[in-house]
Parts: C-alpha cells; sequence; structure tokens
C-alpha cells in the first residue's frame, strides 16, 4: 500500500498514513455538519499506521469521541471514538483521497439539500443508524447563543 501524506490549510500539521482504507463515508448528522461546516467525508486508518507532526488540539465532543483540530488555522483533522482502534480522517486534507470511491452515506435524511450525493452507495436514515451506534441527542448538543 502506498504510504499518503496530508496536512492542515496552513501546513502547520501533516499526517502520513503507511495504511489506510481507500474509501470514503459521510455524515450528514447535526454534529458533524457542524463541525465541517457541511458534511464530514472521512477515511479511516488504522492508529499503528499514523505519524503526525505539528501540534494538534483535541475537543471532546461527544460522551464517546473526540475531534481533532488544527489551533493554528482551525482545520478539522480527524475524529477518534472512545476504545477504537482505528481514527477517521478528513479526507479533504489528503490529496490522494480525490480518487477514494464513496461507500456510504449516514443520516441522509438530515443532509443539507444543497448537499445530494449521487451514486450507488449505501444511504443510512438517523433512526437506522441510532440502532447500532451511539449518538448525541440534539438536544445535548451546545445551542447557539442568540
Amino acid at each position: 500500500m502506498e504510504t499518503i501524506q496530508g496536512h492542515c490549510l496552513c501546513g502547520a500539521v501533516t499526517i502520513t498514513l503507511t495504511e489506510y482504507r481507500a474509501e470514503v463515508g459521510v455524515c450528514h448528522c447535526a454534529m458533524c455538519r457542524r463541525w465541517s461546516g457541511s458534511a464530514y467525508a472521512f477515511f479511516t486508518a488504522p492508529d499503528d499506521a499514523i505519524r503526525v507532526a505539528g501540534e494538534v488540539r483535541t475537543h471532546r465532543s461527544s460522551s464517546f469521541s473526540q475531534r481533532s483540530f488544527c489551533p493554528t488555522c482551525g482545520s478539522g483533522l480527524w475524529l477518534k471514538d472512545d476504545g477504537a482502534e482505528e481514527t477517521e480522517f478528513c479526507a479533504g486534507l489528503f490529496e490522494a483521497a480525490r480518487d477514494f470511491p464513496l461507500i456510504s452515506e449516514a443520516y441522509v435524511d438530515q443532509h443539507l439539500t444543497a448537499l445530494t450525493l449521487e451514486g450507488d452507495h449505501r444511504r443510512v436514515t438517523a433512526e437506522t443508524y441510532e440502532e447500532k451506534f451511539p449518538f448525541v441527542p440534539t438536544a445535548e448538543l451546545p445551542q447557539g447563543r442568540t
């Protein structure tokens, strides 16, 4: 497998992956929409195949996961669920990910209308996703200031 490298917007954080799943998933849940600004497109890599250079900050975004970002430019870098042996990387950081196929969308019933993705891939609603995986109820998300 080819080693790939990605970086944040300002280049202060560089990520090198020696192993990864060359396929993209997308999440449209409220938390991912807020974090990414639209839809969270990601791919995974096993933890032992990851090298990171540069300062990274982490935010505990739920009771079961953390999201990391560059403290200089604010670029989202990755999401890590507690106890998981792999990490979800923001696909846009890696030029190589442009060629990875889209294999799934979660929370399709909550997507932005402008982001209707075409193709023959698995689509899962919020209800179906939440039957199998933990989630954060919308009522528990931080509310904006008025």
